[in-house]
């Protein structure tokens, strides 16, 4: 099992969660590369550091949207997309070869990951991007989705993901943030949560039934509140069940 967490979200001086801790903990690092947070200096900084700790580099690709964090809808043409996609790969994959390693996998982040579980032209935008910059990357998203669905269809490894803190719907769909209960932040909850999942058990939805996932890398959220604590008591969780973590990329 992979543990993986969303990191370099700060911006300059403004910072966003505690990077150097959580690398302690996760194996695989999606590494915001400068559009929805991020900036050249944190990416050096994140990738220099995962590399240090040996743990695996993925492009954190989403929206131009700063000032939303990536969360909000962006109507853009899928061909300007497409290339924005590519730069993002291409500009965090520099940093990545820098510190010794590469870019091993993709992420899409927040709006865009959202999105393209649904918008097949922008879904074919994001696939087209990764298969025009090098289609042996991974790609790494929730289950049922449109984009792995075309990611698999283009020939990449598709990878299933399941969110440590965040609800799901009766339909395996994340809860929208909008939404009361949307984001969970019992860390003893999420830890046995994740354990659950792991290990082919069923959590709960948020209408109160059972739902299954299979997750082969399982996300805690770098910057939701207490996120050191709530990764370091899941991996402790995951270890507990016998599971051995280890990054889902070569």
């Amino acid at each position: 099992m992979d543990l993986n967490a969303d990191l370099g979200e700060g911006f300059g001086s403004w910072a966003m969660g505690d990077d150097s801790a959580l690398l302690d903990v996760v194996t695989s690092a999606n590494v915001a590369c400068g559009f929805h947070a991020g900036d050249p200096s944190i990416m050096r900084r994140v990738t220099a550091e995962a590399v240090a700790r040996e743990v695996a580099i993925g492009a954190h690709v989403g929206y131009a949207d700063k000032a939303g964090f990536g969360r909000r809808f962006v109507d853009i043409e899928p061909t300007a997309l497409r290339d924005e996609v590519v730069y993002q790969i291409g500009a965090l994959d520099a940093f990545a070869r820098i510190a010794g390693d590469r870019v091993r996998y993709v992420k899409p982040h927040g709006a865009l990951y959202n999105t393209i579980g649904h918008h097949e032209e922008q879904a074919a935008a994001v696939v087209g991007a990764i298969v025009d910059y090098d289609r042996s990357l991974p790609v790494l998203g929730l289950p049922g989705s449109a984009w792995l669905r075309l990611a698999a269809g283009a020939g990449l490894t598709v990878v299933h993901e399941a969110f440590a803190d965040r609800a799901y719907t009766p339909e395996g769909t994340l809860v929208s943030r909008r939404e009361p209960g949307s984001v969970l932040h019992d860390a003893d909850e999420i830890a046995s949560r994740c354990a659950a999942m792991a290990t082919g058990q069923s959590i709960h939805d948020s209408a109160g039934g059972s739902l299954t996932v299979s997750p082969a890398s399982i996300c805690v959220h770098g910057d939701t509140p207490g996120a050191v604590d709530i990764a370091r008591r899941v991996r402790t969780a995951l270890e507990g069940t016998g599971v051995t973590l280890s990054p889902f990329a070569d």
